[in-house]
């Protein structure tokens, strides 16, 4: 028998084989148009603010748009949003927290009842709540949602493209994360779960002198063409590292930045309708 590569979809031997995992199915009070995962190979480059800015910019044009966590051990999407919050459930759904544009989000910290404390959970527990979120949760009818993965490509990572039906993957890198293989092992991932990847996007590409305006290139010179070139994938767009965004996700104002440079990436979304 050949090795399982996971992907039980594709698998000439999925209905005969016992360990065939099935498409979770959303409750009936809920609808979502279009699923993408928000993916890094590596924890620290962003992923979650990408993920913020995209939902944000994707509001602003008009779509309903929600965020589910899937970063379980660490989430960090409420506090972007300034969410205190505690999700509750009625009648066997979970009722997700909605941000000041209206922006639909669940998450473990909404669940906790003290933030810092932490989830201590074995892959399957954590992979459980993950599809828990997708299933249970009143989303009601969204135009997109997104899925803030987590690092890596681990046991949440492969229960997510094996039960929820992902459309696209957007994978988040930054620079220096260019240098090593993690970006590949991301998109071979995506690849033989024969996920669409969107694109890249480079996080912290540069930064802008405040004094003349000049780009400055902080971890060196980006070799993300050539990259792209290589691994046949687009390059959706470069984020500039600003001081000034980051104490507004701090301070749980994420809704107000306005960052020209996601304009590229929501019309690479939308264009996929």
């Amino acid at each position: 028998m050949a090795e399982c590569n996971h992907d039980c979809e594709h698998c000439e031997s999925s209905e005969t084989c016992e360990n065939k995992i099935q498409k979770i199915q959303l409750n009936d009070r809920s609808h979502i148009k279009k699923v993408i995962g928000v993916l890094s190979g590596k924890g620290g480059v962003g992923k979650s603010y990408v993920t913020s800015l995209l939902a944000t910019s994707l509001k602003k044009q008009g779509f309903s748009v929600g965020i589910l966590d899937a970063d379980i051990t660490g989430p960090s999407i409420p506090k972007a949003f300034h969410i205190e919050e505690k999700a509750y459930g009625e009648d066997n759904l979970i009722y997700p927290l909605i941000s000041k544009s209206g922006i639909k989000i669940i998450s473990a910290n909404c669940l906790l009842e003290n933030d810092s404390d932490p989830i201590i959970w074995r892959g399957p527990l954590l992979a459980n709540l993950v599809k828990q979120f997708y299933q249970d949760v009143l989303w009601e009818e969204l135009d997109y949602l997104l899925i803030d993965m987590p690092p890596g490509t681990g046991d949440v990572a492969l229960t997510i493209f094996q039960s929820l039906p992902v459309d696209d993957l957007i994978i988040v890198t930054s620079p220096q994360d260019l240098v090593s293989l993690i970006v590949t092992k991301a998109l071979k991932m995506a690849e033989m779960m024969h996920i669409n990847v969107l694109g890249v996007i480079e996080n912290m590409s540069y930064l802008v002198c405040p004094d003349c305006g000049k780009k400055i290139n902080v971890f060196g010179e980006s070799h993300l063409e050539d990259f792209a070139n290589k691994y046949h994938f687009e390059i959706l767009g470069r984020l500039p590292l600003n001081s000034q965004n980051a104490q507004l996700v701090d301070a749980g104002k994420v809704e107000e930045i306005n960052l020209p440079e996601m304009d590229a990436v929501v019309q690479a979304v939308i264009a996929k309708e």
